[in-house]
């Protein structure tokens, strides 16, 4: 007999499972997919331990009207796709007032804080090391200015939070990372996060520990669901399932599936491409590292080199526009030396994201045996071995080590 079913099984909804299934709970995990590979797949691979501040809008002037105007690549937009999004950015960019995102940042660093030690333990029961890397990323600088605010702002949250940092100038910026041969004035080195060599290889090793765990495994789309008596029923490959308990960690499409239960978070996606090339004889990239002023990111991974795009808005379901991936890529190579495309067209993925920047993790409002868990915008990776502890945590009645508040969905519900 099934006590839960998840549906979802990127890294958010993987995690879950193992932690309820460590906790006692006979746990079916559900996806339309093999684990790990829409959402999970294609991002940078850094656990963000430095993350405390969420990603938020832009509030000056002449930053909003560059984006406005299409100038830069970190973020680009569908003119016909923007009437969807005005409620959920006017409440962003309200919510990215001073006042409010500090009150916010407060409440968010608690789950950063436990980032990389959440990780470490399921890194270490899933005998995954070996794609891990531990020497922290790079924010690459052009600008002294835009260096000296970074630098300032990483001293601020070295003492607010004990975040590691260091402040590096364009030699050690040299002797860290050769390859790089665009003049830069410094980096800011992170030195606390740790770097996944392969996002959809950790997913899947996690998939392996929660099925040495005794955890079930089932393809089956989140449609299907439906109430039955006091609990809940799904088709999947193997027939029809029910359990007395759902989670939805469904990402970036867990706004239509709340839609069918009769909620109306005020959720929208984020899109983001990546594509990976070849290592290219004799040259090495050590850790990741972004290039933060032209707004991308190249990540050594297993296979090749990652490069990984800002935002993009528009429609979920849109086709790709691969004008963003391809100007990064273009400035990209003048950074590195780049050896041929190993895809033979770019990933896209869809980031999931709340207007107050922080996810909605816990018991749903009007359903004492459903529970949500997306939301997580730039940070699913990092946020998802946390996410998993604190939700099952709340679920088998345990204290959570994070208070939940902040995080419940009631803060949408009028």
């Amino acid at each position: 007999m099934t006590d839960t079913i998840v549906l979802g099984a990127g890294i958010i909804g993987v995690c879950i499972a193992i932690h309820l299934q460590r906790r006692g709970r006979n746990v079916l995990l559900v996806d339309r997919r093999e684990p790990g590979r829409e959402t999970s797949y294609g991002n940078a691979g850094i656990i963000q331990r430095e993350g405390v501040r969420p990603r938020a809008f832009p509030r000056d002037l002449g930053e909003l009207l560059r984006i406005g105007a299409k100038r830069g690549l970190d973020t680009r937009y569908d003119l016909a796709a923007l009437p969807g999004y005005v409620p959920a950015l006017a409440s962003y960019w309200r919510n990215s007032a001073p006042a409010r995102y500090r009150r916010i940042v407060a409440e968010y660093a608690p789950l950063i804080a436990h980032s990389i030690s959440e990780h470490a333990d399921l890194i270490s029961a899933a005998g995954a090391e070996d794609l891990i890397d531990k020497r922290g990323f790079l924010l690459l600088f052009r600008s002294a200015a835009r260096r000296d605010a970074a630098f300032a702002d990483a001293d601020a949250d070295a003492r607010d939070y004990g975040i590691g940092r260091a402040r590096l100038d364009a030699d050690e910026v040299a002797r860290m990372e050769p390859a790089l041969r665009v003049p830069l004035v410094g980096a800011l080195h992170w030195t606390a996060p740790w770097t996944v060599r392969d996002p959809g290889a950790l997913v899947d090793a996690y998939v392996g520990l929660f099925r040495q765990l005794g955890g079930t495994v089932a393809l089956g789309n989140a449609d299907s669901l439906g109430a039955a008596g006091s609990g809940w029923t799904v088709r999947t490959s193997d027939g029809s399932a029910s359990a007395a308990e759902v989670v939805l960690a469904l990402g970036p499409w867990a706004g239509e599936a709340t839609r069918r239960l009769g909620y109306r978070f005020p959720l929208f996606i984020k899109r983001g491409y990546c594509r990976e090339y070849q290592y290219m004889p004799g040259v090495t990239l050590n850790r990741p590292v972004l290039d933060i002023e032209m707004g991308y990111l190249l990540a050594p991974m297993h296979r090749g080199v990652r490069l990984t795009t800002g935002a993009e808005f528009a429609h979920q379901n849109a086709p790709k526009n691969e004008a963003q991936v391809e100007g990064s890529e273009a400035v990209a190579r003048q950074l590195i030396e780049l050896g041929a495309r190993l895809d033979l067209e770019p990933w896209l993925g869809a980031r999931p994201c709340t207007p107050d920047m922080k996810p909605i993790i816990g018991r749903a409002p009007n359903h004492r045996n459903l529970w949500l868990a997306f939301g997580h915008a730039h940070h699913g990776l990092t946020l998802g071995a946390v996410t998993g502890r604190l939700l099952a945590e709340q679920m088998t009645g345990e204290t959570p080590f994070v208070d939940p508040r902040p995080f419940s969905a009631q803060r949408f519900v009028a």
